[in-house]
């Protein structure tokens, strides 16, 4: 009997005309989306590999420290899987907005945008009558007049709406993943598939959750034009006031200070401040090497110094320690003046990695939030990927702190009179950053919140509509 009502419910929803409609906007929309972005993604990898070009020949031809870390900088390649979930690393710069503006006003549609917008409105166009439209034909009362019990007929609906959404959403993933696929500069490995395969088990729970809304919805209104109208209420709700809302929900109960004052009061404390520190200091720190030294007090040429470094070693020591101490003032006024802006931007940190986790939790409560957050991080394009990004980005900057200060004692071991900051040296040796992707099990780990609260909402909203249906007046 079970089979029976399923069948009934999966042909009536294929047989109408939303369906047909549904299913031929969903494969355009999900074949035209991936050939996009697909080719936005070839775009960003020649940009990446152009940009890494141009490094090594700065490197090779003309690099010094004092502006070196304007040029080689941690930066993250395209990943394969934006040319089906862009992401957060995806996103625009505004900079570019002059050259190229529409991609900024209008963004690229990816498979989180079209799952959690597009398919949901579907889920809702197909089920907000699933009851009441049973009711106004007069086939509810029919079934149950023939002894069907109340709980197959829910389940039914709710097996036979879900099977129904599931085949051309199926289908369309299938057509998108056929181009990428057949693309030839989209390398897809093992973990990115498995990753896939967590997603569509993902989407099919959002899917669950916004029929089985449409179906409580259809349980507690005898007419289909008024469900149609609470479905779309709560759509616009749970898609998006809440995760809109969640961040200035969060910002009133866990305060921030003002990223621009601290911004403002750091920049002071590291640059006017320690500008004032470091001359105070380097005029204390040499007035007692000159006095150890006198033979400094005689000003001389640069030549002249260079001549006297050269030839007479008294002079060279009295010379290094002269340099050494000027390093040390201006190595103690950046020390106190980092010091002091440190604690302000800890403090700022911390209090935003506070309220950023408030607005998560809050945002929570809506699926479109949950299968975001489980969509982005499975494919790498999350906030976790930041983060992860972030702690290779500190590793690299380690190595090449230790590798600049290196290099700079052999310059200072050749010629004690160079300019370390300022001169001309090769850097084709230098640590180069090389960006790998989290494991698909560390990824699995973060996505589980979302999974379980996606699973929640299926399991409370099924019983919401199962007992909504048992009180349902069918006459």
């Amino acid at each position: 009997m079970m089979k029976t009502l399923i069948a009934k419910e999966i042909r009536t929803n294929i047989l109408s005309f939303r369906f047909l409609a549904s299913f031929v906007i969903l494969f355009v929309v999900v074949a035209v989306t991936a050939l996009v972005l697909a080719g936005d993604y070839t775009k960003k990898l020649d940009e990446y590999s152009q940009r890494q070009a141009e490094i090594d020949s700065y490197l090779r031809s003309y690099a010094h420290f004092n502006r070196i870390q304007n040029v080689l900088q941690a930066t993250q390649p395209p990943i394969p899987f934006q040319a089906l979930v862009r992401g957060l690393t995806a996103d625009v710069n505004m900079g570019e907005f002059d050259d190229d503006p529409l991609p900024v006003m209008f963004p690229l549609i990816d498979l989180t945008f079209i799952v959690t917008i597009l398919v949901s409105l579907i889920a809702l166009i197909l089920s907000y009558d699933a009851v009441c439209g049973e009711k106004e034909d007069g086939t509810l009362k029919l079934m149950l007049a023939n002894g069907l019990a109340r709980s197959k007929i829910i389940l039914a609906k709710f097996a036979g709406g879900v099977l129904t959404l599931l085949g051309p959403f199926l289908v369309s993933v299938a057509a998108g993943m056929l181009i990428i696929l057949l693309h030839p500069r989209v390398n897809w490995s093992g973990a990115d598939w498995g990753a896939l395969g967590l997603i569509v088990v993902g989407a099919v729970l959002y899917i669950s959750v916004f029929y089985l809304i449409g179906v409580l919805i259809s349980s507690v209104h005898k007419a289909s034009s008024s469900s149609i109208m609470t479905s779309l209420f709560v759509w616009v709700l749970l898609v998006l006031v809440i995760p809109n809302l969640s961040p200035y929900v969060a910002s009133f109960f866990a305060r921030a200070p003002s990223r621009i004052k601290v911004s403002r009061e750091t920049s002071r404390l590291t640059d006017v401040d320690r500008d004032d520190l470091g001359r105070k200091l380097e005029r204390e720190y040499r007035a007692e090497v000159l006095k150890q030294y006198p033979v400094l007090a005689t000003r001389l040429s640069e030549a002249e110094v260079k001549r006297r470094v050269a030839e007479d070693p008294e002079y060279r020591k009295a010379y290094e320690e002269d340099r050494a101490a000027g390093q040390k003032a201006w190595d103690d006024a950046n020390r106190i003046q980092n010091a002091k802006a440190k604690v302000l931007t800890d403090d700022l940190h911390q209090k935003e990695k506070a309220q950023t986790e408030l607005a998560r939790s809050i945002s929570m409560a809506s699926p479109l939030a949950d299968f975001s957050y489980l969509a982005t991080d499975m494919s790498s394009t999350g906030i976790r990927n930041i983060l992860h990004f972030g702690q290779l980005s500190e590793l690299w900057d380690h190595a090449f702190g230790d590798y600049a200060t290196r290099k700079m004692a052999d310059m200072k071991a050749k010629d004690p009179t160079a300019d370390l900051s300022n001169t001309p040296i090769d850097m084709t040796d230098a640590p180069r950053f090389r960006y790998t992707e989290e494991g698909l099990g560390g990824r699995v780990k973060a996505a589980m919140p979302p999974f379980a609260v996606l699973l929640g909402y299926c399991v409370v909203l099924f019983a919401a509509a199962y007992v909504a249906f048992i009180r349902y007046d069918a006459r």
